[in-house]
């Protein structure tokens, strides 16, 4: 009951602030968001358990060690990152190693996505805007 009446009223919602994921190897989640895809790395407080954090625009990614997460699929959700150019962004993953990809190809609105996985199998989307 209480739920229902706060979302009458309405809940404003700034932005989206982090993706949070637990990955199983952590160095190697580090090198691929840091060193493949190019996300900079930003300071992290002091939990009482190991992870990172990087930037992608305003938003945030956390990563989380999580020695118990278990090889399973993980294609059920997805993220989005907005870029420039998908067919570079292929090209550029591709010299780093990526190797396994869908796409480049249009959404029916038009925008070009490009999905892959990172290490733990998470689905990522890079897609570029239709041109105004």
């Amino acid at each position: 009951m209480l739920l229902k009446g706060l979302f009458k009223m309405g809940i404003r919602i700034h932005e989206l602030n982090h993706v949070a994921l637990h990955v199983r190897d952590l160095e190697r989640s580090i090198d691929f968001y840091e060193n493949v895809i190019g996300l900079p790395r930003l300071p992290r407080p002091a939990f009482n358990f190991p992870g990172a954090w990087f930037a992608f625009g305003k938003q945030e990614l956390h990563l989380i060690y999580d020695e118990t997460l278990e090889p399973a699929a993980r294609g059920h959700h997805h993220f989005a990152l907005l870029i420039d150019d998908t067919y570079e962004a292929k090209a550029y993953l591709e010299s780093k190693g990526v190797t396994e990809f869908k796409g480049p190809s249009p959404r029916p609105d038009g925008p070009i996505q490009l999905f892959f996985r990172d290490p733990d199998g998470y689905l990522i989307e890079m897609y570029t805007a239709v041109p105004e």
